[in-house]
């Protein structure tokens, strides 16, 4: 569960965040006009259509991951298979 939560945020911080920075400090490639002002970074980067699909399936695969870890952490131990037996056997010998 921990490493879950780690990977995805260290995984955030060096693709979509560090796409970020890197798109706010240079000013570069194809701009629309109109949004190019109003957002800090550039939209139609190649870059961005490649590292967000992978950033969410990471981040999917994470919160699955993260999900198995608490669902095994809050999940009751089983019965060990000598006390079933036993408490069958109990339950037959009140019957006869």
């Amino acid at each position: 569960m921990i490493l879950g939560i780690l990977i995805a945020i260290l995984y955030t911080l060096g693709s979509i965040v560090d796409l970020f920075m890197e798109a706010i400090g240079k000013k570069g490639g194809f701009q629309m006009p109109i949004i190019s002002d109003i957002l800090p970074f550039d939209i139609f980067s190649w870059r961005l259509f490649v590292v967000l699909p992978l950033w969410l399936l990471v981040v999917l695969i994470c919160i699955i991951a993260i999900w198995i870890g608490y669902s095994m952490l809050t999940t009751p131990a089983p019965v060990p298979l000598e006390e079933l037996e036993e408490e069958l056997a109990a339950e037959e010998a009140a019957q006869d």
